[in-house]
């Protein structure tokens, strides 16, 4: 599964996912402009529904672009 499905995954399930939603990074290396715009979309639709989305399993160079690029404020990384 790409970067991308996961993460429209996660979208299509915003509505019934009562408070959190959880995304397993835990194979994700790289992150490419087109999943970062995708990251954006599920940080406002998450917000919009006032759910929390956690990203886990973070790679450090994964996580240095969405730092780069001002997104990690929006999520929160747990162990």
């Amino acid at each position: 599964m790409t970067t991308n499905e996961l993460i429209e995954q996660a979208l299509a399930k915003l509505d019934g996912a009562g408070g959190e939603v959880v995304l397993d990074f835990s194979s994700v290396r790289r992150i490419d402009p087109s999943a970062i715009e995708a990251m954006e979309r599920l940080a406002g639709a998450a917000d919009d529904r006032a759910v929390k989305v956690a990203v886990r399993g973070v790679h450090v160079d994964v996580y240095k672009v969405l730092k780069l690029v001002k997104l990690t404020p929006r999520f929160s990384f747990p162990a």
